[in-house]
């Protein structure tokens, strides 16, 4: 195999694993990172197989490793990832090879079996320690539409075409998927009142976003060139930038986002690595004509020809009412994630342009990703139009905005002709009412 593939992306490879034959998420194509903890132990690294996890310090102890794949595992053994996203892509992909060949050979079964541990039995954390936490808009549909609402005649504004829109977020409130959402409580003003007024947020919404887990990272004042810049993608996961519309729309004028935003950022658990999906890259989405070429510092061919991914992400709802019932999620949307208008690559690119340092464990946020039409729509607030045209629940229920008890559900899947499938896991929250004040 040739341009970053090799045996480990092979969709004939089976493990002899239970259950991770033919897993809509995790076959032994994927191998994501994360950290787990059981009743046992601390939390340490580990690696998900199907429903179950490899224990990495348990592994790197075992003799089963050697050279590189033994340095990655070690660095993976203790509470948080950062110390292996530091080492780059090299270790990371030995690791995964040695891995690859070690759950797929089953003369290796009685030497790993003891290692693995189930899900079921196993809490999920953050995989890193995030010192910094930035998120773009590169959604292009999104900021379209949200745009027409605000400005019917001229929806994005004149720089969303020349340079990748992003504000600094805030590390502290990302939270494993699973965390409670707590309705936010602020300031928020009605277009028709004097003043404003303290209270819960009535304009709870999800995004719907891709994250990216940076690896080595760069030097204070050494920005990162465009055609090095995938190399500092470690994986992806799944955002969902829970916002508060009605605060959001009195506080961000004239710095951005601050209370709407700071409350919760919710993300899958597992890092997809940038290996597992060398399969899925595909050419980023041409421009339209007519609109502007990037400057130099933000064009390079080869990202231009692999710098998007083949992935299909998916919204579903479940409200209190449906749980009680017994009802499945409803699906609200459905989108591409090439519906972004700058490359992952770019969005780097430009975040150190200043000089300004990445550092391994700091997470981006693409923006929420929709798609051109009504199903592909990436939050509440696009669906709704702005709270003037409620959806409806199968329980007969309507929401134009999130109400306490909703769950959301984010999931994703990569495909490609000739390999195999391979998912994201969830990224699920219950929305739970604000504290009194």
């Amino acid at each position: 195999m040739s341009g970053g593939l090799d045996e480990t992306h092979d969709a004939a490879r089976q493990s002899w694993v239970e259950g991770a034959g033919g897993h809509a998420d995790f076959p032994i194509q994927n191998l994501p990172l994360g950290v787990v903890s059981t009743d046992d132990g601390a939390p340490r690294g580990g690696v998900r197989i199907g429903d179950r996890v490899v224990d990495l310090a348990a592994l790197s102890e075992s003799g089963a490793l050697e050279g590189e794949a033994l340095v990655a595992a070690q660095a993976a053994s203790g509470p948080t990832l950062n110390p292996l996203l530091a080492l780059g892509a090299q270790p990371r992909r030995a690791l995964r090879r040695r891995l690859s060949e070690l759950l797929s050979d089953a003369r290796h079964r009685a030497v790993i079996e003891p290692m693995l541990l189930d899900i079921a039995r196993c809490r999920l954390h953050l995989p890193a320690a995030i010192g910094d936490y930035t998120d773009f808009y590169v959604g292009i549909h999104h900021a379209t539409n949200i745009g027409l609402q605000f400005r019917p005649d001229n929806p994005l504004l004149p720089n969303y075409k020349h340079v990748p829109i992003g504000y600094h977020g805030r590390a502290s409130s990302v939270r494993a998927s699973g965390e409670p959402v707590r309705r936010p409580t602020g300031q928020t003003k009605a277009a028709d009142a004097d003043a404003p007024v303290f209270g819960p947020s009535h304009r709870l919404d999800y995004e719907l976003e891709l994250g990216v887990w940076i690896g080595p990272g760069n030097a204070l004042g050494e920005p990162v060139d465009i055609a090095g810049a995938s190399a500092q993608i470690a994986g992806l996961c799944l955002l969902n930038d829970w916002s508060a519309r009605d605060i959001q729309a009195w506080e961000y004028q004239p710095l951005g986002p601050f209370l709407a935003k700071n409350f919760l950022t919710s993300i899958s658990p597992w890092i997809i690595t940038a290996e597992a999906l060398t399969p899925f890259s595909i050419a980023q989405p041409a421009r339209p004509e007519g609109d502007p070429k990037p400057l130099p510092y933000l064009w390079h061919d080869s990202d231009q020809a692999q710098g998007a991914y083949a992935l299909t992400l998916e919204v579903s709802i479940a409200s209190a009412r449906m749980r009680d019932q017994g009802l499945g999620s409803h699906r609200l949307s459905r989108a591409a994630a090439s519906n972004m208008y700058w490359t992952l690559a770019q969005m780097i690119a430009h975040h150190t342009a200043s000089g300004c340092n990445l550092r391994p464990g700091d997470l981006l946020g693409t923006g929420t990703i929709s798609g051109p039409t009504d199903d592909g729509l990436g939050s509440l607030m696009e669906l709704s139009r702005g709270g003037r045209t409620p959806i409806t629940l199968p329980t007969g229920e309507t929401r134009s905005f999130l109400e306490d008890g909703d769950e959301v559900v984010f999931t994703a899947r990569a495909q490609a002709e000739g390999f195999a499938p391979i998912g994201f896991g969830e990224c699920r929250g219950v929305v739970v009412a604000a504290l009194p004040r």
